[in-house]
């Protein structure tokens, strides 16, 4: 009776531990098992990448303004339904010079999905990306930042790389200045910052934008997109 109690014992265990790595992985943002991962780059020049998830909306042209004010490119991570309703946004992004990246067709958590699901979800927003008249490298953002096996083997099969971010002024606080803080606090040369001002209702989010620009560049920074941000590895 003792052996078969400590047996069990020892497999809950066993699945604990499981569950608690396959947990830590999915959600890791410097790792993954397969194919490269770019949360951020190691430089000592003092240069950052302002990365957007979602969209495209109507929110476009407010973004691209405040963008073009300060004469800065960054880097939209669009969803390819939303591009389909949203074309000529999408459009206006390339037009305007920013790097465009895939974050998947539908945004669903590419967490334990059949690697044909994975590869239509990608190669079809590909495609929306192209039809949008963009010819650059597309970079990769998995929604939520979630994964685990079958997406990090498909993008190092077709050598591409997972882009994250390391930091996430939304996750923590709603305020625009307690944003700006939280970047001041924690900004460092070759940092990729995530910002969701798609769908910014109250204007929060684009006061938290222009708050971000103005203390950094205060501060010496310069924004590049994260093609330029992955040419400094090395350097």
């Amino acid at each position: 009776m003792k052996k078969k109690i400590l047996f069990i014992f020892t497999a809950i265990l066993i699945i604990f531990f499981l569950l608690f790595g396959a947990f830590k992985l999915m959600n890791a943002r410097t790792f993954q098992l397969f194919g490269g991962l770019t949360e951020q780059v190691e430089t000592d020049q003092k240069v950052v990448a302002l990365t957007f998830d979602d969209g495209p909306t109507e929110n476009v042209d407010d973004i691209t303004a405040l963008l073009k004010k300060y004469d800065i490119k960054a880097t939209f991570f669009l969803i390819g339904n939303e591009m389909e309703e949203n074309p000529e946004e999408a459009e206006k992004l390339v037009k305007e010079g920013h790097q465009i990246g895939n974050h998947t067709y539908s945004h669903q958590r590419m967490i334990l999905k059949s690697p044909s699901f994975i590869k239509e979800e990608i190669e079809k927003t590909d495609d929306l990306i192209r039809e949008a008249g963009y010819s650059g490298e597309i970079d990769f953002r998995p929604p939520n930042g979630k994964k685990i096996v079958g997406l990090p083997y498909y993008l190092s099969k077709h050598n591409r790389d997972t882009i994250m971010w390391n930091i996430e002024p939304d996750t923590y606080y709603t305020d625009a200045d307690d944003k700006v803080e939280y970047v001041n606090d924690n900004i460092a040369p070759g940092s990729i910052i995530l910002l969701h001002a798609m769908y910014d209702e109250t204007g929060g989010e684009m006061k938290a934008l222009e708050g971000i620009i103005q203390s950094l560049s205060n501060q010496g920074y310069t924004f590049v997109t994260v093609n330029e941000l992955q040419e400094l590895k090395g350097n």
